[in-house]
């Protein structure tokens, strides 16, 4: 055998190693990166930058607790429950936020409301923050943790008149909750996404500049079996079809994270009578509250105050 045939064939078993090492990671390791909030490696390459806030609140004391809540399948889910200023609150906020995030995003939006008159909820929602859980599940097991969430602050806290307010992914989670448990009495929904599959397919082509619908609906598919949920319900359009309940859809036209036609054609689904449509021009994923401003909350508390 001469020197050029063995070199071609030390080159052959190269690529054939490098591809079969390239399929593993394909089939066992980056599906995780979609539902493994702690995985390290994410970690190590993903920053969620602070959001700005378009609004200001005064410096008198918020009355605030540490919650840890049961959710339906036993974990416990972190939250922060603030008081509202008012002796008669007006009603009880959940407040769910983006992937990757936590319920100290909510902070001061929680002392907004309060000094609105409404108590709120901020939750870190399963695998977040400081509550338990491995995965992310895009909707399927967090509305039923949301129902937990409820029955805790009906039973526990003796409030009544609940509703949820959520970016993102906790916009998507709030879309479900909403169409599962009729007891949410009103929402708020900012730059959610239609279904599970769609939004993988449109971050792998942000990332990686091209898509492949058949690969990236794989890579969803085996991420929903690793963190075991059907990739199927994960699909806030469907749930919108069950919701009556006032709701404020809103989405900034600039957003390339997720695309405002997602939150339109959630909008479009919804049953309910009582539904309003706010687009924030020039705002993207994650300066909705800066860009709108003044504004914006205003017609959020105008909102609130109605419904």
């Amino acid at each position: 055998m001469n020197i050029k045939n063995r070199r071609f064939k030390i080159v052959k078993r190269t690529i054939v190693v490098l591809s079969i090492i390239v399929l593993l990671l394909i089939h066992f390791f980056v599906p995780r990166l979609i539902t493994e909030i702690r995985n390290p490696v994410v970690s190590l390459i993903k920053r969620n930058k602070p959001v700005e806030v378009g609004f200001t609140t005064t410096n008198q004391e918020i009355l605030r607790k540490k919650l840890f809540i049961p959710s339906f399948d036993g974990i416990k889910l972190s939250a922060h429950l603030t008081y509202a200023s008012a002796k008669t609150p007006k009603s009880t906020i959940i407040l769910l936020h983006g992937i990757r995030s936590s319920k100290t995003h909510f902070l001061e939006l929680s002392a907004f409301l309060s000094e609105n008159g409404y108590n709120s909820v901020a939750i870190d929602l399963r695998a977040h923050g400081e509550s338990e859980g491995q995965f992310c599940t895009f909707g399927v097991a967090e509305k039923k943790d949301i129902k937990s969430v409820i029955d805790y602050l009906i039973e526990k806290e003796n409030f009544e008149n609940i509703g949820i307010w959520g970016q993102s992914l906790g916009g998507a989670v709030a879309l479900q909750a909403m169409g599962f448990d009729q007891r949410i009495k009103f929402g708020i929904i900012e730059s959610t996404f239609t279904d599970f599959k769609t939004i993988v397919n449109d971050y792998f082509d942000l990332h990686a500049g091209f898509s492949f619908k058949p690969f990236s609906d794989y890579l969803a598919n085996r991420a929903a079996r690793i963190a075991d949920f059907d990739a199927d319900d994960a699909h806030p359009i469907k749930y919108c079809e069950n919701i009556d309940q006032p709701i404020l859809i809103v989405h900034g036209n600039k957003d390339k994270r997720i695309d405002v036609s997602y939150g339109k054609a959630n909008f479009s689904k919804l049953k309910s009578a009582n539904k309003a449509f706010l687009e924030i021009n020039n705002a993207t994923h994650l300066n909705v509250w800066e860009v709108g401003g003044d504004k914006y909350f205003s017609r959020v508390i105008e909102f609130l105050n109605k419904n």
